[in-house]
């Protein structure tokens, strides 16, 4: 896979490359591409940037796309696998995907972006930053290369902030999670689900529902039985009905409100004073950045 990274100076010499850049609508990749476009003009007018849509996306998400592509002055490719979250999911036997089991990134993400680069030679550009200590996804396709930015520029979260502050902004779904990605997304946090239930109820109740469906297997003692627990669940902590009431009752243990911005400070500031999340807790850098 070491094959596959190269510098930002080696890319001249990939004659006839395509250059792609895939945004999720975190804070990573938005300012990776306000960067290419300010420091590396040239590049800028090369680069594809692009959306891999699963169509469980926030509403904030799709707000700040759109912010992005008016600065970019370019369009944001909508990528889609063609097939809604329930079909994926009665494809896979009904078994929510899970952070060992990641097939909602692997069908609605990965596949999509392969589909779209073909067997071109790329240069996909990623937003990992110099003070995180993680890889990612990196396409093992011979002709796929990556190129990190960040890293060689020596830029860290600091950076990253001051560079939406100074363009687009930061999305607003950070007011109460710390990801990018589906509304029910399995890495969030017991507060990020009781965030969702104060923000969006009616999706934390869409989530909710795919936890109650009834799914069964048969038994040769007893016939038809329902099977429940782990892989039916979005969190191998419990249903999500138990995790909001575990942060409910930790919000009113600590006397905080988890979910609302401090009275003294911006919830700009508070984000940029949190801690970036364990690089063990990420999905795929096409779905997470």
């Amino acid at each position: 896979m070491a094959n596959n990274k190269i510098s930002m100076d080696s890319i001249h010499s990939l004659e006839g490359a395509r250059h792609v850049l895939g945004l999720s609508g975190g804070k990573d990749s938005a300012a990776l591409a306000v960067y290419i476009k300010d420091k590396y003009p040239e590049i800028h007018e090369k680069v594809e940037y692009f959306f891999s849509d699963t169509g469980a996306e926030l509403q904030e998400v799709y707000d700040f796309l759109d912010k992005l592509e008016a600065y970019l002055g370019k369009e944001i490719i909508r990528l889609s696998s063609g097939k809604d979250f329930d079909y994926w999911l009665t494809m896979h036997n009904e078994y929510l995907p899970s952070a060992q089991q990641r097939w909602c990134t692997r069908q609605m993400k990965i596949k999509p972006f392969e589909a779209f680069v073909g067997d071109d030679l790329v240069v996909s550009y990623i937003g990992i930053r110099a003070d995180e200590n993680r890889e990612g996804y990196i396409s093992q396709k011979d002709t796929i290369k990556a190129v990190f930015p960040f890293i060689e520029d020596g830029l860290v979260r600091d950076d990253v902030f001051q560079m939406l502050d100074d363009s687009v902004g930061i999305p607003e779904y950070y007011q109460w999670r710390s990801r990018s990605g589906c509304y029910f997304c399995f890495f969030q946090r017991q507060d990020e689900w009781l965030g969702l239930k104060r923000n969006h109820p009616e999706l934390f109740e869409r989530a909710r529902q795919y936890e109650l469906r009834l799914r069964t297997k048969y038994d040769w003692k007893d016939g038809e039985v329902p099977v429940k627990g782990h892989g039916y669940t979005w969190s191998s902590q419990g249903t999500i009905d138990e995790m909001v009431e575990r942060a409910e009752k930790r919000e009113k243990e600590l006397g905080i409100i988890v979910t609302s911005k401090k009275s003294s400070e911006k919830w700009q500031e508070t984000l940029k004073n949190m801690m970036d999340d364990d690089p063990f807790d990420q999905a795929c850098l096409v779905c997470s950045l």
